[in-house]
């Protein structure tokens, strides 16, 4: 089945001259080089076989190709060729003392195979491209490459047939100096920087304009003098683990990423590496081209570069406008298998009629491939993303709850699956064979109906778990520890008053903030007051713990100091309902600032304030959550004492990735202890400065629990800030001691797991609390041939505690295709889906790989992903031409936005902390954080219509929509930017600030003031709404030239 996809318009599908190592676009390659010992005979690399790659003519160094005659439209040029071209000059000097070739002299040789043309395109739109600037060191001559002779051509990849050393072709052609990169200005994509601070999906420290071609590693669509490396094609540029065409990646590395086939650290034995300005060698300047040389003749650049038209690029705000007009206030039914939902910026109803919501659980494609070597030749990541507490809209219904009594939920014999909607009731409904593993079981007495003409129970509709996706069995005893019901679980906040934080004012603040905010603590549904318990605890060097007893007439207090055998010095009093106690637990807070307010302690322990609270649920027999309120690294004498091992020398080396990696030992334990016992932990961080957030976080990160981070915190400007997260995270809906585990049918499995999670064995994921916004991604793979007929079918299964304490399995079924055709697979992909698995798997892969090496992988997949689309989906078309699938056609926008985020950006200007701090929040996100994240919304509102209830249309993220005249909310689900231009009219000012101009403007306002004017209810409406849907608060930044400059 032919399939055209996504043809990109021009003029982004004109070639672009001089880029990626091709003088006339990408149509045709560069003449195939020679390889050998250094000063011995020419050897020749022989092209793949026939069927691999179409042929076309190739050009002479710096020329452009001869006119080629099409067999699609000889009317239309292809190409993007220009009506008039300017010859370059000849290469100053040839490779290897080879005599010079001139114009239109070379033989025709093949044309880059479909992973190279993709990996060039992709390449011109910028992807692996970070950062414009000055080479840091100068190149070496051009001679330097012949001072390092070759020994022997490097061994080729595994599966390729090896060469001899003798020639192989008849059509050799002696080699030919790489063509160096020049810049093209243009528009900026989406995606770029905005004046401000830098955000995801914006580049880190001036990132290239799209249509520049910067200095580099030697990536796809650049030729380069030399043998090809392990794992290369032989003829065409060089793609890092790309060598054989669509035949499949080298193992996996760590994360779920291919290695890449480079030897050594970038290049081939013999060839000199440069630092570019993020890391990543540089591709030396050549004679003759500009930036070569001091001196160099500028004037021998070529042809005029031709800006890329950003409009060309596919539109991600208009995939979304066009699935809202399409599928937006419609009701999607989960009754069929393998349907693609809306996307999840879609408003849509969803009605459980057999699979699970779109909310609970999404896939990076719809129709799985139905061979081991189908998924292997497209590389389309399988995987789910599965949020089990996800928070359904009032007009949806609520999870039944199924209760079978002391016999429990009904389960296959074999495989343990559930009862659900795929389990098939045969000889008269006595039996049921397992929509799993196929295994034949009996019905339960208790559990018998009869069935109807369609072979379909007769209480079908009545049982939920027959009828929906989605639903909770109540759980037995044999599902609780120690065969006992748990007790109601326990919130504990544990708050740093060392001087830092009592001079800010912000213990103050905390305490103020708890009198009102345990009155709104998590409850079950119908009941008057919330089960959970709550404790009390102040630190600094020592602990400090409270009785607040509700027979007490005061607290008390008392002090463990040492913090080597941290113990819990209260059992009754300690953990108490705060209804009860409220009247003592008042009078604490009233008094923890005043008790402190002269102190001069500056260090603080941070692990064996966790370790105290994982022993008071232990003591209480039950789980819970600390809430833990800090704001230095932990240097006080005492487990978990930490030293600053921030080094910006580590940037862009190999060891850059121990800047992530936590330190070992101490809160390793720690991390297991806690989730032995149910206990999650949230850290409130409020640094001055570094503080080792790679590893004070790790506990949060393994816990199912969350890292919220104020620099330099200051309580006029950051106190609501704060407050509205902490709000959020008090009142979530939440499950404790949680295990989840994933059943596939025969054919697939779950193989990895991403997430604030903690794996003790391979296939059950362990959370010590799970709650409404975080979001385990599972990778899939094939173990055997998957059935077209009968499809795969996943379930996942939930234990968890309420927060009443009652322990419940919540069951979520979903239903997938499978196909033996690609274009079925790509058709059902789903781009959204697609990245968070890709953003997980890169933070993930970060900690034990080179940034570099991460970066290429990301192109290099993406570009075999795309290619693989083109060459068996795809109706043929010019070489040049760029095909996406549907589905995916904003895909490489995404990617793009990745690599620019600030853990992949190796950029010393960036905080440690921060980078550490956003790797760890994406590995819990959700699609639809994800998706915000990596492409933020761009809000104009300076052409608001104030009556209309509906937010304005989002604009494409780019500078150039910033127009001077505009004002422009931008949010990513953590920042918020109100961009103001600097000839914005003086009534739109005065309407939101009540100020005459810009000029009067305060730096440090950090949220607008409440004014009684149409325009400024409006805004401030919206901003409430976008921080009210977010599951983080955002602090409003203003920002604009004007406001910079000052």
């Amino acid at each position: 089945m032919s399939q055209q996809g996504y043809v990109a318009a021009p003029p982004y599908s004109q070639a672009q001259p001089g880029m990626g190592g091709y003088q006339g676009g990408f149509g045709a390659g560069p003449a195939q080089p020679l390889y050998g010992h250094y000063g011995g005979p020419p050897q020749a690399f022989s092209a793949p076989p026939a069927g691999m790659m179409k042929s076309s003519v190739s050009s002479a160094a710096g020329m452009p190709p001869p006119p080629v005659s099409s067999q699609y439209n000889p009317n239309v040029q292809q190409n993007g060729a220009h009506p008039q071209r300017y010859p370059a000059p000849p290469a100053a000097n040839a490779a290897y003392g080879q005599p010079l070739q001139t114009p239109y002299n070379s033989m025709a040789s093949p044309a880059p195979p479909p992973t190279q043309q993709l990996t060039n395109q992709m390449s011109a739109m910028n992807l692996g491209n970070y950062a414009p600037g000055p080479m840091q060191s100068p190149p070496p001559p051009i001679s330097s490459v012949a001072q390092q002779p070759f020994q022997t051509s490097p061994p080729p990849a595994m599966g390729q047939p090896q060469m001899p050393p003798g020639p192989q072709s008849p059509h050799m052609s002696p080699p030919q100096s790489p063509q160096a990169n020049m810049h093209m200005a243009g528009p900026p994509m989406a995606g770029q920087s905005m004046a401000g601070p830098p955000m995801a999906g914006q580049s880190m420290a001036g990132p290239p304009m799209a249509g520049q071609s910067m200095a580099g590693p030697p990536m796809a669509g650049q030729s380069m003098a030399g043998p090809p490396m392990a794992g290369q094609s032989m003829a065409g540029p060089p793609m890092a683990g790309m060598g054989r065409p669509f035949s499949g990646p080298p193992p996996p590395g760590p994360g779920g990423f291919q290695q890449p086939g480079l030897t050594g650290a970038g290049g081939p034995p013999g060839y000199p590496q440069q630092a570019g300005q993020f890391g990543g060698q540089m591709a030396g300047p050549q004679l003759g081209m500009p930036g070569a040389f001091p001196g160099a003749a500028a004037g021998l650049a070529g042809p005029p570069q031709k800006k890329l038209d950003p409009d060309s690029i596919p539109s991600t705000t208009q995939v979304i406008e066009d699935d809202q007009a399409k599928r937006g206030g419609q009701v999607f039914s989960t009754n069929m298998r393998g349907q693609a939902p809306p996307l999840v910026t879609t408003d849509f109803t969803v009605e459980d009629q057999g699979n699970a919501s779109p909310r609970f659980m999404r896939c990076t494609t719809y129709a799985l491939p139905c061979t081991a070597d189908l998924a292997k030749q497209c590389q389309v990541p399988l995987a789910t993303i599965i949020k089990p507490f996800a928070n359904l809209p009032d007009n949806e219904t609520p999870l039944y709850v199924v209760n079978h009594g002391e016999t429990g939920p009904i389960r296959c014999n074999r495989c343990k699956a559930y009862m659900c909607p795929y389990m098939q009731f045969i000889e008269g409904g006595r039996r049921f064979q397992c929509g799993f593993c196929s295994c034949v079981n009996e019905v339960p007495v208790f559990y018998f109906q009869h069935l109807d003409h369609m072979g379909r129970r007769v209480d079908f509709y009545e049982r939920p778990e027959l009828s929906r996706g989605s639903y909770e069995f109540v759980a037995t005893m044999d599902y609780c520890k120690n065969n006992k019901p748990p007790n109601p679980p326990a919130y504990i906040f544990m708050i740093d008053v060392s001087y830092s934080n009592i001079k800010s004012g912000l213990v103050k603040l905390i305490c103020d903030e708890l009198k009102t905010l345990l009155e709104d603590l998590p409850r079950e549904d119908g009941m008057e007051s919330s089960a959970i318990k709550v404790g009390f605890v102040t630190y600094n060097k020592v602990l400090h713990f409270y009785n607040v007893k509700s027979a007490l007439a005061q607290p008390q207090m008392m002090v463990v100091s040492d913090t080597a055998e941290m113990f819990v010095p209260l059992l009754d009093g300690f953990l108490v309902n705060y209804q009860e106690s409220k009247a003592v637990i008042y009078n604490l807070l009233d008094q923890i600032p005043d008790m402190f307010a002269d102190t001069n302690e500056s260090e603080t322990v941070f692990a064996p304030v966790i370790q105290a609270g994982v022993e008071a649920f232990k003591a209480a027999e039950c789980s819970g959550k600390l809430f833990i309120f800090h704001s230095s690294m932990p240097t006080a004498e005492a487990p978990g004492k930490l030293k600053n091992r921030d080094d910006k020398k580590l940037v862009n080396t190999d060891k850059e990735k121990t800047l992530f990696q936590p330190q070992k030992g101490v809160y390793e334990q720690l991390s297991k202890d806690c989730v032995a016992q149910g206990c999650c932990v949230d850290l409130f961080l409020f640094p001055s400065q570094y503080v080792d957030l790679a590893t004070m976080a790790d506990v949060p990160s393994h816990t199912g629990g969350s890292v919220y981070k104020y620099n330099n915190f200051q309580l006029e400007t950051d106190g609501e800030h704060f407050l509205r997260d902490l709000r959020k995270d008090v009142e979530k809906s939440i499950g404790f001691d949680a295990i989840m585990r994933v059943r596939t049918s025969t054919g697939f499995r779950a193989t990895d797991f991403f997430g604030a999670i903690h794996m003790n064995n391979t296939t059950d994921v362990e959370m010590a609390a799970v709650d409404c916004d975080k979001a385990v991604t599972v990778e899939l793979k094939h173990d055997d041939t998957l059935s077209e007929e009968t499809g795969a079918l996943m379930q996942c299964a939930l234990l968890y505690t309420t927060i009443s304490g009652q322990r419940r399995l919540r069951i979520h079924n979903l239903s997938l295709n499978c196909s033996s055709q690609l274009s079925e697979l790509y058709k059902s992909c789903e781009t959204d889906s697609l990245i968070n698995f890709f953003v997980k798997s890169a933070y993930r892969a970060i900690l034990n790989q080179p940034l570099k090496n991460v970066r290429e992988i990301l192109v290099n997949q993406t570009a075999h992903m795309l290619a693989c689309y083109r060459k068996n989906c795809a109706s043929p078309s010019a070489a040049s031409q760029l095909i996406l699938p549907d589905a995916m056609k904003v895909f490489p926008v995404y990617m793009n936005s990745l690599m620019k985020t600030a853990p992949l950006v190796g950029s010393t200007e960036l905080s440690t902390d921060d980078r550490a701090h956003q790797r760890l929040s994406v590995m819990g996100m959700g699609v639809e954080d994800t998706q915000l994240l990596l492409y933020p919304r761009l809000l104009p509102l300076h052409n608001l219509d104030v009556g209309s209830e509906a937010l304005p249309a989002p604009l494409r993220c780019s500078e150039e929509r910033l127009i001077d005249s505009g004002i422009f909310l931008l949010e990513n689900g953590h920042s918020m930017f109100l961009w103001l231009g600097q000839a914005s009219a003086p009534d739109l000012i005065q309407n939101l600030f009540n100020l005459p101009s810009l000029a009067h403007m305060q730096g440090h306002m950090c949220a607008l003031p409440e004014l009684d004017n149409p325009l400024s209810k409006r805004i401030r409406s919206i901003i409430s709404s976008l921080l009210e849907k977010r599951p983080n608060s955002m602090k409003v930044l203003l920002m604009g030239e004007m406001l910079l400059c000052r």
